[in-house]
């Protein structure tokens, strides 16, 4: 399915990926509710160990983003990069994408870099709008 990914989509999915971080970061609930699919799914693993999660559908996984805003002091810039399509096949729904995270954190004026990790997701088109279907995030080290 990757391959038929014309230049417009592959754009709107950075855009997307973008948008999940920058709404994340400045905390607009609204924007980041909006990049994730009603059924979608979100998994991490920290450094190797047990997996967390799954969160289930929107709602599920906006809280535990909004209860994780909750409890942050810093300001975080969580910076996606080195964005691609594998062209393997991947059982599931949805176009994969693999991407880069770095977690950078600002307080008391010190920029400290908390994490970096990589995601690997699934975006559906649906109504005409690319959503996150399933996110799973390793992070090399706990944040």
């Amino acid at each position: 399915m990757n391959a038929s990914l014309d230049t417009a989509s592959k754009l709107a999915i950075h855009e997307l990926l973008s948008r999940a971080a920058y709404a994340l970061d400045e905390r607009e609930v609204e924007m980041l509710a909006a990049c994730f699919a009603e059924d979608a799914t979100f998994t991490m693993r920290i450094a190797g160990g047990d997996l967390v999660g799954p969160f289930e559908s929107r709602d599920g996984i906006m809280a535990l983003m909004t209860g994780a805003m909750a409890e942050q002091t810093d300001k975080r810039r969580h910076v996606v990069s080195n964005i691609f399509f594998p062209t393997a096949n991947e059982p599931g729904e949805g176009v994969p994408v693999v991407s880069n995270l770095t977690l950078l954190a600002t307080e008391d004026g010190a920029i400290t870099l908390l994490s970096a990790g990589v995601y690997r997701d699934h975006v559906v088109l649906r109504d005409g709008q690319w959503a996150l279907l399933r996110r799973h995030l390793d992070l090399d080290k706990s944040y």
